[in-house]
């Protein structure tokens, strides 16, 4: 059985759905970053919108190959599946936000410390001369639509398929509309004669490509190095993992129980215990909405006590 064979039948239509909304995702990034190019200028904001709006190929791209590797069943080169490729997609599309937000900060502050003016010129457009700002505030609104929209389908989906890289391509498509309006205020301000309005979006905008990359970060080291699973929206325990510690530690009092998340399942370890003389029903174990029992994709017994590496006969 791979993966998703596990996902309940209507869970498989979400993600189909997912797959199908990031390949209409990436499609209209590329027209986005086709449009915002042609308008660049010399603006700090626009090309901070520009730099965002390329990274924002990122996290559809590695959901869809991670969607394709989840697929495939465990074989003799990788015995446990695959279900870590959605984890390892969104360490790398962590590490790409964070580090070229703080590159972004750091030209947006370089420019404000030097106090760099930012011209916005006029250009020739059907035999007329066109204020070049016009253009950039049409290519910023064109660039809110799709994210706006998109962002909006892919949340729900990536809440009920416990998506990391899903979620993170929902926020950064938030990330991407907000800049868009922050980018309009910035090059708005520039005809206004305000010259610090440009670099000040900037650093707005990069400050939010960070906090959305440190937060992203954290919680993908967490999961690699087998930390108790995290919530999609935070850094903090996850609430049905909670509960279902909670719930293990009351059938299996005299024991420690150690929960990982591997993708978006959650394996369970009872240390200190001997597996039941039935088979446990994990559908009837799961502690949370019996619609999300899915999650729990493990449970195994260890019958030795968690403070030892091997069990008795078997320790040098």
């Amino acid at each position: 059985m791979t993966p998703t064979d596990r996902l309940p039948e209507e869970l498989r239509a979400d993600l189909d759905r997912a797959r199908r909304l990031e390949w209409l995702n990436i499609g209209f990034t590329i027209s986005i970053i086709v449009v915002m190019g042609l308008a660049l200028g010399q603006s700090q904001t626009m090309k901070t919108a520009w730099i965002e709006d390329t990274l924002g190929l990122i996290p559809p791209i590695v959901f869809l190959v991670a969607v394709r590797f989840e697929k495939r069943s465990p074989s003799k080169r990788f015995p446990f599946g695959f279900d870590r490729v959605h984890s390892l997609g969104f360490l790398i599309a962590a590490v790409a936000l964070a580090g070229v937000g703080v590159s972004l900060l750091w030209d947006a502050v370089s420019g404000l410390a030097h106090q760099e003016r930012a011209t916005v010129a006029s250009i020739e457009l059907f035999g007329r001369s066109v204020w070049l700002g016009w253009v950039m505030i049409a290519a910023q609104a064109y660039s809110i639509i799709p994210p706006f929209i998109i962002g909006q389908l892919e949340m729900p989906l990536a809440k009920r398929l416990q998506d990391e890289v899903l979620f993170t391509d929902a926020k950064m498509n938030k990330a991407n509309w907000q800049t868009g309006a922050a980018g309009i205020a910035g090059i708005i301000g520039l005809g206004l004669g305000w010259w610090w309005a440009d670099a000040a979006a900037a650093g707005l905008i990069s400050i939010g490509i960070i906090v959305d990359g440190w937060r992203a970060l954290k919680v993908a080291t967490i999961e690699l190095v087998d930390g108790f699973p995290r919530s999609l929206s935070s850094s903090r325990a996850d609430p049905e993992s909670k509960q279902l510690m909670t719930e293990l530690e009351r059938r299996f009092p005299d024991s420690e129980v150690r929960l990982r998340e591997t993708g978006r399942y959650i394996r369970a370890e009872v240390c200190g215990a001997h597996p039941p003389a039935e088979d446990l029903d994990l559908a009837e174990i799961w502690p949370g909405k019996p619609e999300r029992s899915w999650r729990l994709a493990e449970l195994s017994f260890t019958p030795y006590e968690p403070d030892r590496r091997a069990p008795p006969d078997e320790r040098e």
